[in-house]
């Protein structure tokens, strides 16, 4: 969520296009927003609890999270649960495992001294979700979802994801430089094989209120294109799937809607994208965010490459460097003269031993080598 938001904050800083620029007062005068992102987790899983400010366009930093702040969830029954912090703006406790009759809400006090306040809302469990799937398209692969409740209660559905995928370097580094000597490589030193992982960016949601039963059938709610580095060898996502209340869809729909027009005169104001936040000690500031409360269903599924198209062929990002092999004809010292840094590789089909730059060879500047305990 945290990167749609972004974009909803910039949207009226800069308007672009053939419009003239438009620069609402309300933002002019502030644009330190507070940002809070998250879920009360009523089951057995983490509470967790992202602040931020928002930033103007212009500015060159891209994220300024809330450091310091004191974040609490109370109950309607007057009992709270502290949320401590993690780092960078995160805050995180350990299962609440919460009585679903009562309802919640989220505190939050700032290391300035002001304070935020949620609405308390109800607790709504997420139903499983059915299945998740891929419908191969020409210019790549979209996954989409199938979930139901029969107790037609759910009726409003919100989804994210997290994508987990493998990827390697160009070229594969036998040697490391020690005291400027080539050594070997050990193999838990190896630096070709890497995981990367990626976060949604976009707002999925869908209702069923107009159905005569709480079905969601082959909704769409991830695309991988099939120029993607991501599905070269091997690639994972995990869904999750949000239940949510008439108001937190409408927000959330809200959201996408403005994403979706960023550029236009007519876009809503950041203080028009109202969520159950409020600031207590200055009513007339604008907070971004909806704080929910309930539990969340997830489904992951592993796909390899082959089972995707043969004729699909991903633009790496070794294409966009050049990372073609003419470098390599340098030797390492002239190497490590001319680009600064570079590592030692070894092609079994060359004699010698060749050089390249590191962006090249080193796939930890991307991704890790550490495989994810999920990984199979």
């Amino acid at each position: 969520m945290g990167r749609y938001i972004c974009l909803v904050s910039f949207s009226t800083a800069t308007l672009i296009g053939c419009k003239k620029p438009f620069a609402p007062s309300a933002v002019a005068l502030n644009t330190n927003y507070l940002v809070i992102e998250g879920l009360i987790n009523s089951g057995h899983d983490s509470t967790i609890i992202n602040l931020s400010r928002t930033v103007n366009i212009s500015e060159k930093i891209k994220s300024k999270p809330e450091l310091n702040a004191l974040v609490t969830v109370e109950s309607s029954q007057n009992t709270s649960y502290s949320v401590p912090e993690i780092g960078k703006g995160k805050y995180g406790s350990a299962p609440l495992n919460l009585d679903s009759t009562l309802q919640y809400r989220l505190r939050v006090k700032t290391a300035s001294g002001e304070e935020y306040l949620s609405a308390f809302v109800e607790v709504k469990t997420a139903p499983p979700i059915d299945s998740l799937g891929m419908i191969i398209k020409n210019n790549g692969a979209e996954f989409y979802v199938n979930a139901h409740d029969n107790s037609n209660r759910t009726r409003y559905y919100r989804w994210d994801y997290n994508e987990t995928w493998i990827f390697h370097s160009q070229f594969y580094s036998f040697y490391k430089i020690v005291d400027g000597q080539p050594v070997y490589r050990s193999a838990s030193e190896q630096i070709y094989q890497c995981w990367n992982s990626d976060i949604s960016s976009t707002v999925v949601t869908a209702t069923t209120i107009k159905l005569a039963k709480d079905v969601v059938s082959l909704q769409p709610v991830a695309f991988v294109p099939a120029s993607s580095e991501k599905i070269i060898q091997r690639y994972s996502i995990i869904l999750k799937q949000y239940a949510l209340t008439k108001p937190g869809f409408e927000y959330y729909e809200n959201i996408k809607k403005n994403t979706e027009q960023l550029g236009s005169i007519f876009d809503a104001e950041p203080s028009s994208i109202k969520g159950n936040v409020i600031c207590s000690t200055n009513p007339a500031e604008p907070v971004i965010g909806f704080i929910s409360a309930g539990t969340v269903t997830t489904k992951r599924i592993f796909l390899d490459s082959r089972q995707f198209p043969a004729n699909w062929i991903p633009y790496t990002f070794y294409d966009q460097k050049g990372c073609t092999g003419d470098e390599s004809k340098l030797d390492a010292d002239q190497m490590f003269y001319y680009y600064g840094a570079a590592h030692p590789v070894f092609l079994p089909t060359s004699a010698p031993n060749l050089a390249a730059p590191v962006e090249c060879v080193d796939c930890t500047l991307r991704g890790t080598t550490k495989q994810p305990d999920f990984w199979k």
